[in-house]
């Protein structure tokens, strides 16, 4: 008896059992090789981009960290080697025409903090009063507050030093003897500008429920913003206030416009006149002021960090 066969040649009956369940699995060895991976030499044909994309996030990051390290380290070399050592030791820093200034920097030093601290005095007390302006619900209030603020964050702070120290004698027939209280008011004016808006900010950051609570248990607008508003205001912007102080700090250098006897100079001063001495030294001078300079900043800049991280720390708690 013989089998039914279709067409095709066939056999009817038999039906085709490779994708059925059950049925005998392809031989993974025959079907799973890859060129290059087949014996005991796995991997050895893979080519070096390949293998470059099996390295993990952290260390292409640390690869890619080395490459920027070398980068600067060959800048930093390229730099060094194209100075020319003896013009440097001689007009850039001279050591002997450093040491000929050290008898008036603790001087101009001290004189540099006096002027930076009067004029903050002055811009704190003025910014407080125009931020609470720039807040208030009176209309001219805050029209005046904000032409003021526009105005002296929009001119330099040098043009306001001569308008101080000549122009506004010349037009009030006023005479200003002190030079303290000149650069006090001549910078505290600008910085003032800017510790307004600071304050602003700050203050418009209090929570609103502090108010709501204040307000609650009877204290009035006045009460409710001088003793709960403004003093957690000032917690807030104690960061940004720091960097003020610097930049009040380098602002005193403009202090020499207003004409200054020797016992008045302050850093740029003591600096530039080192520009003209018979010590010689070149741009020695300025860069010794320079670094006098960066021993108030930096300090002054760790603390504004360490606010910062406190303040984070805290609004995080």
């Amino acid at each position: 008896m013989t089998d039914s066969r279709d067409s095709s040649g066939v056999p009817l009956g038999r039906a085709d059992t490779s994708g059925l369940r059950g049925a005998p699995d392809a031989d993974p060895s025959a079907t799973d090789r890859t060129p290059g991976t087949s014996g005991g030499a796995a991997g050895a044909g893979v080519s070096p981009v390949v293998r470059s994309r099996r390295l993990s996030p952290r260390r292409r990051a640390r690869l890619w960290r080395g490459v920027q390290y070398a980068i600067l380290l060959v800048a930093v070399v390229a730099v060094l080697s194209a100075v020319d050592r003896e013009t440097f030791t001689t007009s850039v820093f001279n050591l002997d025409a450093a040491r000929a200034m050290l008898p008036d920097l603790p001087g101009a030093f001290v004189n540099t903090l006096t002027y930076m601290l009067g004029a903050f005095a002055v811009g704190l007390v003025l910014g407080t009063v125009l931020a609470l302006m720039k807040l208030s619900s009176v209309a001219p209030y805050r029209a005046i507050a904000t032409v003021y603020i526009e105005f002296f964050r929009g001119i330099p702070a040098l043009l306001v030093v001569l308008g101080v120290a000549y122009g506004v004698p010349l037009a009030f027939d006023l005479r200003i003897d002190s030079l303290i209280i000149k650069i006090a008011i001549a910078l505290g004016l600008v910085s003032a500008a800017y510790i307004a808006e600071t304050l602003r900010a700050g203050i418009a950051a209090v929570p609103r429920g502090q108010i709501e609570a204040a307000r609650s248990l009877g204290m009035s607008h006045s009460r409710t913003m001088i003793t709960v508003v403004i003093p957690q205001a000032f917690r807030i912007v104690l960061p940004p206030m720091t960097n003020e102080i610097i930049l009040l700090t380098k602002d005193t250098s403009l202090v020499y416009l207003m004409g200054v006897t020797q016992a008045q100079f302050e850093l740029t001063k003591v600096g530039n006149n080192a520009l003209n001495s018979s010590a010689g030294g070149g741009m020695t001078g300025l860069v010794v002021a320079g670094l006098c300079y960066l021993v108030i900043t930096i300090p002054l800049g760790f603390v504004a960090r360490h606010l910062e991280r406190r303040g984070t720390k805290g609004a995080a708690a």
